[in-house]
């Protein structure tokens, strides 16, 4: 049975989409199967693996109102491996769409199971906001993947985010673990970074991963080319740094 991780920072620019693209790419690229939802509206790891949103007929948005099946939404993508479930500018009315619905926080739940099977990773991509489809994604999980920027205002967003955590968990998913924090952008030169990734560490301790996400020029380019950074350039630090969390995450769930 495939686990289902999330990736969830509800602030934005944390890293969160490049992290979910590289690193199932790299879980394929260590023969997992693998499956990404993109779960954002704004869609940037559908078109960061290279999917032509322009002829995206069947994207989450239609699963989620009800519209189709999961498998309906399912794309290849040009890593062996790895399918896709893409993301449309619509999923920002879903939300809305879905207050009505009975059991409304469960719909991602009910949608994976049927496919929970066919994958090693299921990965879902979540909005930068804690909004219905973010509860929903928290809810179908087993585990979630926190980025957090190494930067100044880091660590502020965290305790809403854990706080959310612990309601789902107590009220939705009981089951809901965090599998790990994850420091991205990170900058060895800068004292600041060095600094909250000290402070991270001392907060939270064994759940922070050892791998951490340094600042990498080739990350940036790789989506502009619709590649994952180990298709894009495998040598580079990037991409080697994804490698590294897919084998930790891995050994982890051995």
């Amino acid at each position: 049975m495939g686990k289902i991780i999330a990736l969830a920072n509800q602030k934005g620019g944390v890293g969160k989409t490049t992290t979910s693209m590289n690193l199932a790419a790299s879980l394929a690229t260590l023969e997992k199967k693998v499956l990404l939802i993109d779960a954002d509206p704004q869609a940037n790891a559908s078109s960061g693996l290279g999917v032509d949103l322009s002829k995206v007929d069947c994207s989450i948005y239609e699963c989620l109102v009800g519209q189709a099946e999961l498998r309906e939404a399912i794309y290849t993508t040009d890593i062996e491996r790895l399918d896709i479930v893409p993301s449309h500018i619509d999923l920002v009315g879903a939300e809305v769409e879905m207050l009505n619905f009975t059991g409304r926080e469960h719909v991602f739940r009910k949608l994976l199971e049927p496919c929970k099977a066919d994958y090693d990773f299921i990965l879902i991509d979540c909005s930068p906001s804690l909004g219905l489809i973010t509860v929903n994604a928290l809810t179908a999980a087993d585990s979630v993947i926190i980025p957090v920027q190494c930067e100044y205002f880091a660590l502020e967003g965290i305790s809403k985010l854990l706080n959310t955590i612990k309601i789902i968990k107590k009220k939705l998913n009981p089951g809901l673990e965090i599998e790990g924090f994850l420091l991205t952008m990170y900058d060895s030169r800068l004292r600041l970074a060095n600094q909250i990734y000290d402070e991270v560490k001392r907060h939270f301790q064994e759940l922070v991963f050892k791998t951490v996400i340094q600042r990498n020029v080739k990350l940036s380019e790789a989506p502009s080319h619709g590649l994952p950074a180990i298709l894009y350039d495998a040598d580079s630090t990037g991409a080697k740094n994804h490698l590294a969390l897919a084998k930790e995450i891995i050994q982890k769930n051995a």
